[in-house]
């Protein structure tokens, strides 16, 4: 009887081997489904560090792990501290890309030191979960709020390399990585591009292909380096000028989901999706219905057919007022 038992045992190694190389990020090629993920309901907010209970982020990860294997962490405190230790203490089978925000405007700095030494601390505690760094978000491109330079960027990225295990990025808009000088292209272990055509203009016909060229651009400034798209995604409700007109809308959302999904596995490039949960301290505006699923925990649209246990019994994304009917002059 030993000989099945050894075939079983090797076999068994070999199915964690085979899983382990799989979720290596440096590796060009399609490793699941990903999905952002920060938790933050009514009266929560990472600004004032008012976090979501453990018990909140169970509820999150038990809907998010139906659908997919990888989330995305935007922060080096409280809250992803507790996903990663509900992730360990419940056996959840999700692998998280952990964030640190960094903030380049003058008196931040300390925020940043915090921020990066807890990433630190929690990658090399969380070995086990933890795929790679993010080290920064948006933190290169022109219009960035907290934008850094890029000397402080690679000081930054040149810290966490040196005290974590695994793999280091940098999460930035695809206008920073698809010049070919930006340096940070020979720093980190793999570019995390993001791109919104919703944010150019692009309603949806035109969204998936605007998608690719903007990858496509980034490919083509930094050959045979790894490309995982860190962000893309449809609001389904969009306020103000820099948008196509009324362009958020679930059905819309729930193309641009499948399209985009469709085109990452066949292309292989590994997608998080933005993202999981609308979140209500961004605003009533655009900024709060990027999620798949509305703040209440309902799936919109996109993910009904998956989740009919989630079913809303009202509306999950504002409506837009019909068009204002010309008066008709009486006759005279």
């Amino acid at each position: 009887m030993r000989a099945p038992r050894l075939v079983l045992a090797l076999a068994c190694i070999l199915a964690l081997v085979s899983s382990a190389l799989a979720a290596d990020l440096t590796v060009q090629k399609w490793h699941g489904n990903g999905i952002d993920y920060s938790g933050y309901r009514a009266g929560q907010s990472p600004q004032f560090d008012r976090f979501p209970s453990q018990a909140q982020i169970l509820e999150d990860l038990r809907i998010l792990e139906k659908n997919w294997t990888l989330i995305r962490l935007y922060g080096g405190d409280r809250h992803s501290e507790d996903v990663l230790e509900v992730i360990r203490r419940e056996k959840i089978g999700v692998k998280v890309l952990l964030g640190v925000w960094l903030d380049g405007r003058p008196g931040h700095e300390a925020e940043s030191a915090r921020q990066t030494a807890a990433g630190i601390r929690l990658a090399n505690q969380y070995k086990d979960i933890v795929l790679a760094v993010a080290v920064g978000n948006e933190i290169l491109v022109s219009w960035s709020d907290h934008k850094l330079t890029e000397e402080q960027a690679l000081a930054y990225v040149a810290q966490v390399k040196k005290a974590v295990s695994c793999p280091v990025t940098v999460a930035d808009d695809y206008l920073y990585w698809r010049q070919p000088e930006a340096k940070l292209a020979s720093a980190v272990d793999f570019i995390t591009m993001h791109t919104y055509p919703m944010w150019g203009h692009e309603d949806i016909d035109t969204a998936m292909a605007s998608t690719i060229r903007n990858y496509e651009s980034v490919r083509a400034a930094h050959p045979g380096k790894t490309i995982v798209l860190g962000e893309a995604g449809w609001a389904s409700y969009t306020v103000g000028d820099q948008h196509a007109p009324r362009a958020g809308d679930e059905k819309k959302q729930k193309r641009y989901y499948e399209e985009l999904t469709a085109w990452a596995k066949a292309s292989g490039v590994t997608l998080f999706y933005f993202e999981a949960f609308d979140e209500l301290w961004k605003g009533t505006g655009t900024e709060g219905h990027w999620g798949l699923f509305s703040e209440g925990r309902k799936a919109k649209l996109a993910m009904q057919a998956l989740y009919p246990e989630l079913m809303p019994s009202a509306l999950t994304s504002p409506g837009y007022d019909p068009p204002a009917v010309p008066a008709v002059k009486e006759k005279q």
